[in-house]
């Protein structure tokens, strides 16, 4: 196990149908489940699906609440991917490259749970755009922007 590891708890309104998508979708581990939550291990992170009465919509766009994985192997990226697709899981944004041609270039793609939950999958062309590339001001939608010097 890693020294820290990153916690998630978020909503849903079915367990069987997330369990479903996270488990025989995504490929997450299945952890405790009770008759309101479960602990779901997403390459080593908890996720925690708490049973909600209150309906979501589905989101008009993809912010301000997404949440998901960066891959540092482009080839793990593409194999949950394809796993998605062929899982019949539902993009809610195709696979594209954002910013191509800068250095804040990635690969991406997000899946919306059965519960309406957004999550993105993403690998950058360049390992400092993960926290670095601070010149760019480019951050979520809109077009990359002149790095400021």
């Amino acid at each position: 196990m890693h020294g820290v590891i990153f916690h998630l708890a978020f909503p849903v309104f079915d367990l069987a149908e997330a369990k479903r998508f996270y488990v025989e979708g995504l490929g997450c581990t299945l952890g405790r489940e009770s008759a309101a939550a479960m602990t779901l291990g997403l390459k080593g992170h908890q996720l925690v699906a708490h049973l909600s009465e209150t309906p979501q919509k589905r989101p008009d766009r993809i912010y301000p609440r997404h949440f998901g994985l960066i891959f540092s192997d482009k080839g793990d990226w593409k194999a949950l991917m394809d796993r998605a697709a062929t899982a019949g899981l539902k993009f809610y944004r195709e696979p594209s490259v954002r910013f191509e041609g800068t250095r804040i270039e990635h690969d991406t793609f997000f899946l919306e749970d059965p519960s309406h939950n957004l999550l993105e999958f993403k690998h950058y062309t360049f390992d400092t755009a993960i926290f670095g590339e601070t010149g760019w001001k480019s951050v979520g939608e809109g077009g990359p922007e002149e790095p400021v010097r």
